[in-house]
């Protein structure tokens, strides 16, 4: 080797990855600057500096490596595709060489280590240089890629966007909070590939877990499992219910980003807490980042349905109590978050393609795995339950009925209502062209009530029962009930209404009663209960009133601030009995956020936020929290004293922009007994130093 090193005259000296110039070609130049980032299926160049001539009897040679133990090794051919696709083309006979790489559209992606080797006629090296290195993602613009997404301005929203809203609340009560995905954050992309790496199928065998790195099917679904904890070395940790005092509560995150930052700073301990929302959120900042067009979905009404049944059972006794003889009960959930991907699906007949679920919230186990998808949005629409994966399990999600029974003293089951279309509604993502709301509702089913719904649902059906249930036998007496849109803090009246449709007066037996529970309907606690016998005149419409007060809510009220009231009727003669169930959340003020005149980048300039307490009682302890990308690092800002009923408080900011752009300033106000309550304001900051240099 070194008399052969001896007879070769020229030496690479320098390596030049020409990093601004690929990074912008490859979008991904707001990830970084400094490090080379490329994505799948289009070629980069770099440049080599060499001491002299490069003989023409030497050969340079590019090797490539994945893992950490060298697990994938890759050659890469000149002027002609290997087996593994790549290859590359050399420019330059003198000191200059240009070194223009090609990866297939089907690449692994990864964190890449480039061998460059300067080799003789009969393949000695001469010389190896091992200091480049690079990252290689999904390429949603490359027409042979997989995630390969037409439209430019989905692809702006869907993969460069990284502030989003997130659609909470209850079908008839959205409302929305903004959030920032921060997939190009310093860091985040280190992190996301980290994820992967410490996912069960990495650490089992890493060498075959990088082979299916090319596949965002396989990538997907490795994510969704990652992103909860449950069973691996996952990101979140869930909990629903409060105490979380050794955590975080999960309606305080604003941000993917220090969740990411939080579980990688602990070395894969898993962060405290997420629900629904956050899972989904942190699943879209992973697969935004890796390059998957992928956007947070809200489904309002969203059941989770345990026996595969396609049907909510709900079994109460003769007292509205829940009962759940199997350990394990059906639910509705307010509203329930995953995220879509976009990517083909050579994995399943064709007509698959396109929008797959993937929920990272764990709630039933997928071939071992605590994760949900990737599964067609098409297959869900059509009934095509037979797809992979779990689209059983999300065909109920959007489609199931509710069977409400009662069950009485002596086990006697009867059925008392069933609904048909109360489960799937207003399923709901943010619009391409802003910040409004886009329903998708269409994209998962057909107009409930109409034939081709139906005929979905029974062909579904097949897989987990025979047919949709009997309806329970509508009675003489129909049971509505209706509310306003409550403030939390006031008090508020909900009203039972009775409609006698028959011919003679009927006497009935109304119960109501009022709870606290969360956003996905576990019971906090009853605090209002009434018992009346009513009588009902022929076509007459009766209505009571239930009031609903502050001062017994507030003692059971979870953070999602829901109140749910059950009304059970049971008339004499030969009615049937019949049960009502409304779900009621509780609105929060905003906090507001002024920030007057224009922003640019580096200069100091001072913003307001504002609060009034809407409670009838004073808050103490209250602190903002503010944070927002490229404005303001996180924040604190205490206030002094307490903030009386209906009293408002001011506070002042001052900060310099550090990135220019779109940015999101986002505010969190929290007290003794209010939290949670949000605001955003949308800062443009300018950069004119920019312009003068173009």
């Amino acid at each position: 080797m070194d008399s052969m090193m001896a007879h070769y005259k020229g030496r690479i000296v320098d390596v030049d990855l020409r990093c601004r110039d690929n990074n912008l070609a490859h979008h991904t130049r707001e990830i970084d600057w400094e490090r080379l980032i490329v994505r799948r299926g289009q070629p980069f160049s770099i440049s080599l500096q060499c001491s002299e001539t490069v003989h023409r009897e030497n050969h340079l040679a590019l090797v490539l490596h994945l893992g950490k133990r060298n697990e994938v090794v890759i050659r890469v051919e000149k002027d002609g595709r290997n087996k593994d696709g790549w290859w590359f083309t050399q420019e330059g006979t003198y000191e200059g060489v240009l070194l223009t790489l090609h990866s297939p559209a089907d690449a692994i992606i990864g964190h890449y280590r480039l061998d460059l080797l300067v080799t003789s006629n009969s393949g000695h090296v001469l010389e190896k240089n091992e200091k480049v290195d690079f990252h290689l993602l999904y390429n949603p613009w490359c027409k042979d890629d997989a995630v390969y997404l037409a439209d430019e301005k989905l692809l702006q929203e869907y993969i460069m966007n990284e502030n989003g809203i997130i659609y909470v609340g209850t079908s008839d009560y959205i409302h929305s909070r903004h959030w920032h995905f921060g997939q190009f954050e310093d860091n985040v992309m280190d992190i996301c590939f980290e994820i992967l790496d410490n996912s069960n199928d990495a650490l089992r065998n890493p060498e075959k877990d990088l082979k299916q790195r090319w596949d965002p099917v396989y990538v997907g679904r490795i994510i969704s499992a990652m992103v909860n904890s449950n069973g691996d070395r996952g990101v979140l940790v869930g909990r629903w219910q409060e105490p979380y005092s050794d955590g975080v509560s999960p309606s305080k995150w604003t941000s993917s980003v220090p969740i990411l930052q939080k579980w990688s700073d602990g070395r894969a301990r898993p962060v405290k807490y997420g629900q629904c929302w956050v899972y989904a959120a942190v699943a879209c900042t992973v697969l935004r980042c890796l390059g998957i067009p992928t956007r947070h979905i809200t489904n309002f009404a969203s059941a989770h349905d345990t026996d595969g049944n396609l049907s909510l059972d709900f079994l109460y006794n003769e007292k509205m109590e829940s009962l759940d003889s199997r350990g394990r009960s059906d639910s509705s959930w307010n509203f329930h978050c995953w995220v879509e991907s976009w990517m083909n699906r050579h994995d399943l007949p064709q007509g698959n393609d396109g929008w797959q679920v993937l929920d990272p919230t764990p709630q039933e186990l997928s071939d071992g795995e605590f994760c949900c998808g990737p599964c067609p949005v098409k297959a869900i629409k059509e009934g095509n339950l037979g797809v992979k994966y779990d689209a059983p399990f999300i065909f109920a999600e959007v489609n199931a009925d509710i069977i409400h029974w009662l069950v009485r003293r002596d086990g006697q089951r009867q059925k008392i209502r069933v609904s048909q279309d109360s489960i799937g509604i207003n399923i709901s993502t943010k619009s391409v062209f802003g910040n409004s709301r886009e329903d998708v509702t269409s994209h998962y089913k057909y107009p409930e009530g109409s034939k081709k719904e139906r005929e979905v649902y029974e062909k579904a059906g097949r897989r987990g029962r025979a047919s949709s249930p009997e309806r329970a036998k509508p009675g003489k007496l129909q049971m509505t009930i209706k509310h306003t849109k409550p403030v939390f803090g006031s008090d508020f009246d909900v009203i039972v209404e009775l409609k006698n449709e028959g011919g003679v007066e009927v006497h009935s037996r109304l119960t109501m009663l009022a709870m606290a529970v969360t956003y996905n309907c576990l019971n906090r606690g009853e605090f209002e209960r009434q018992t009346k016998n009513v009588s009902v005149p022929a076509r007459k419409v009766h209505k009571e009133v239930l009031r609903v007060r502050y001062d017994d809510y507030a003692k059971c009220v979870s953070e999602n601030h829901v109140v749910k009231v059950m009304a059970l009727l049971e008339a004499q003669g030969e009615n049937e009995p019949d049960m009502a169930v409304a779900k009621i959340p509780l609105s929060l003020p905003e906090v507001l956020i002024e920030v007057p005149g224009s922003a640019v980048i580096h200069q100091t300039l001072t913003g307001s936020i504002s609060f009034t307490n809407p409670l009838p009682v004073p808050l103490k302890r209250g602190v903002f929290t503010v944070e927002g990308s490229g404005l303001v690092s996180p924040t604190e800002v205490k206030l002094n004293g307490e903030i009386g009923p209906g009293q408002k408080v001011h506070v002042k900011l001052t900060f310099a922009p550090a990135r220019a752009g779109v940015r999101k300033l986002l505010v969190d106000f929290d007290s003794d007994r209010l939290k949670d309550v949000k605001g955003a304001a949308t800062v443009i900051v300018s950069n004119p130093a920019r312009f003068a240099l173009n």
